[in-house]
């Protein structure tokens, strides 16, 4: 017999996924170098984030279309706008990312939002690019 059978409920699980409805999502992201050296530039930077795409997930994953929306050198942070069915592969390929020029780094994400609000610094709208 069960476990309803001898007196305890048997229990009930219900799953439930919770879709969004906007278009893009916008991540938030570190880079981290923790041996210092040369910074990339905002054209590398971009060109690493799709060398993460194409190592995780193939000229597919490379074609994807993500947007760096700003990138501080100084910091090695950005915003990155991807469509909202890419969010989980781009997401997976910066975290699986380990290096940039032969040297260890981690990409941290941040912040992710399904729209601009909160995650754009001031001056910044959702339609503009730095790199594509």
């Amino acid at each position: 017999r069960g476990p309803a059978g001898r007196g305890m409920a048997a229990a009930a699980f219900e799953r439930r996924v919770l879709r969004s409805a906007a278009e893009h999502h916008y991540l938030r992201v570190r880079l981290e170098l923790p041996d210092g050296g040369a910074r990339p530039n905002a054209a590398q930077f971009k060109q690493l984030v799709v060398t993460a795409l194409r190592e995780l997930h193939g000229e597919v994953g490379a074609a994807l279309p993500v947007d760096v929306l700003t990138y501080e050198e100084k910091t090695l942070s950005a915003i990155l706008r991807v469509i909202s069915s890419g969010l989980v592969k781009l997401w997976s390929a910066l975290t699986l990312l380990g290096f940039y020029q032969n040297r260890r780094c981690a990409f941290r994400v941040l912040q992710v939002k399904p729209s601009g609000a909160g995650c754009l610094p001031p001056g910044v709208s959702s339609g503009s690019k730095l790199a594509r």
